[in-house]
């Protein structure tokens, strides 16, 4: 049996060949945030509060954490959802090993979880692709 406040949380690992630095940009530049992800307002500032927003609507966060190529974490509110995302960058060779976690999917909010598994997976595709494009 479930109770009420158990939740469920989404991780998604890649080993990118790529420096960690290009990688903390993709994650944290507006522009490149949003060739790859959505429309935003993000600053890497902790307690700044900014929207994704996407043909489906929009996504309210706030910053949590910023450790400069290291951890970068944030709220995700949306659709009755109120999770948290984190970052995680680690050295893995001439690369980068990224690590997404998205915690707080509730019992009853099976949809969005397996909404979130498919979307990180073409985000984090997108993510690649301009992290790649960097010089």
């Amino acid at each position: 049996m479930t109770h009420p406040s158990d939740t469920r949380t989404l991780i998604v690992e890649r080993e990118l060949p790529h420096a960690l630095e290009k990688v903390w940009r993709a994650l944290t530049q507006g522009p490149l945030i949003e060739a790859w992800l959505m429309e935003n307002d993000f600053k890497p500032i902790v307690g700044h509060r900014f929207d994704l927003r996407a043909n489906w609507g929009v996504v309210e966060c706030q910053v949590l954490a910023v450790e400069p190529n290291q951890a970068l974490s944030y709220t995700w509110e949306a659709h009755g959802l109120k999770s948290v995302v984190t970052w995680t960058l680690t050295p893995a060779g001439a690369g980068t090993h990224l690590r997404m976690e998205q915690s707080g999917f509730r019992a009853d909010q099976q949809q969005a979880y397996q909404g979130a598994q498919v979307g990180w997976q073409k985000f984090l595709a997108g993510l690649e692709r301009v992290v790649g494009d960097l010089s």
